[in-house]
């Protein structure tokens, strides 16, 4: 694949909205980290708050509720340019409406919800097809929050209880919208306990990096291969290349699996990483997490 001109953004859900329910649920150190956080990024990098930025909220079973969510969220940064596309079905995509508004817009944004609703209702589409496109050779931002950032890349998680993810057979992949190859996205990484089913996953698919994607946390990637941590959390990098052992191809279906010379990489605000070199960076960003002093 050619180095794409676009931009992804991952994260990883419960994104700051700016609302009274945001600052109780997510722990932050800045009082005005709304203006500072993630949707302020996407704003950024989209082109300020005048660019058209497209939401689509597919994956979610409440997609009014949700798009409206976001129209305050970003009418809180000063957007006024936001479309919100329910796309509900197969013949839904292939409206000439939203085919003509997926051509025109600065960001793509995919809502949460359940990942498989997105393959089942875009893959294959021209809709998606006209996506892709865009962000290989335009400047087109694709962002996407738990399922729209779990749905991004090539292979995708779909299925797998965090209680018996470290036994074989019990995380599910399929193929997601496959805007990266070479990387799996898991998202609510450490709320929900996630580890074991994205380890489990790289030891099936080794030539892949995993990227752990905390609440209110995400990664912006540039040229599909630099990636910067931003948000309150943090983000988890798994990698499998060096790996010595695993049992994976030879137990049977819900045996324990066995993994040595798993790598892995912690992820603050600021810090990055190479997905091709996998080679973790400490400061990617301009904006890095404060590092603790002694005070005399």
């Amino acid at each position: 694949m050619s180095i794409p001109k676009g931009k992804l953004i991952a994260i990883g859900g419960a994104e700051d909205k700016g609302s009274e329910l945001d600052r109780d649920d997510i722990h932050r150190g800045n009082h005005n980290f709304f203006e500072a956080g993630i949707l302020r990024r996407i704003v950024n990098e989209a082109g300020g708050i005048n660019a058209r930025i497209e939401v689509i909220t597919t994956a979610s079973t409440i997609p009014y509720e949700v798009g409206e969510n976001y129209l305050d969220a970003f009418g809180k940064i000063g957007c006024t340019n936001i479309g919100l596309m329910h796309i509900r079905n197969r013949e839904d995509v292939a409206t000439e409406d939203h085919l003509r508004r997926i051509r025109n817009c600065d960001c793509v944004m995919f809502s949460g919800g359940n990942q498989l609703r997105l393959t089942a209702v875009f893959g294959g589409t021209q809709f998606l097809k006209t996506i892709t496109h865009r962000y290989q050779n335009e400047k087109l931002v694709i962002a996407g929050t738990s399922a729209g950032a779990m749905a991004m890349s090539s292979t995708m998680i779909y299925e797998g209880n965090a209680s018996r993810a470290h036994l074989k057979g019990e995380v599910k992949t399929t193929t997601g919208l496959g805007f990266m190859d070479n990387v799996i996205f898991d998202s609510h990484f450490e709320k929900r306990g996630r580890f074991g089913r994205l380890a489990q996953v790289v030891a099936a698919n080794p030539s892949c990096i995993g990227i752990g994607l905390g609440e209110d946390t995400g990664m912006l990637i540039t040229y599909g291969n630099r990636m910067e941590a931003i948000g309150s959390g943090l983000v988890i990098i798994i990698d499998g290349h060096e790996i010595s052992h695993t049992n994976i191809a030879d137990i049977h279906e819900g045996s324990p699996l066995s993994v040595e010379n798993l790598k892995v990489h912690f992820c603050a605000k600021g810090n990055g990483y190479l997905v091709n070199e996998r080679k973790f960076i400490e400061l990617m960003g301009k904006e890095t997490t404060p590092v603790m002093t002694d005070v005399y």
